[in-house]
């Protein structure tokens, strides 16, 4: 389950970032942040379910300031 759930975010995350680069619009930039941030915490979760704590919080340290860093997006778009 959380495995599919990784392979879809990271192919959003990748057509995004793919659209922003070919046509050098960065709109939608923010969204990407979101979901490069649910894939952090997905990525955590698998860590905590494998044993790994220390990789499991920092990968969900990395997911809270990524969600930061796209409210801000938001917020400032």
């Amino acid at each position: 389950m959380l495995k599919l759930l990784k392979i879809i975010l990271s192919v959003i995350v990748i057509s995004l970032a793919g659209y922003g680069l070919i046509n050098e619009n960065f709109e939608f930039q923010p969204y990407m942040m979101l979901f490069f941030g649910l894939g952090m915490l997905v990525m955590g979760i698998e860590e905590f379910q494998k044993g790994q704590k220390g990789y499991g919080w920092l990968s969900i340290v990395v997911f809270i300031f990524i969600l930061f860093v796209s409210i801000k997006g938001f917020i400032l778009k």
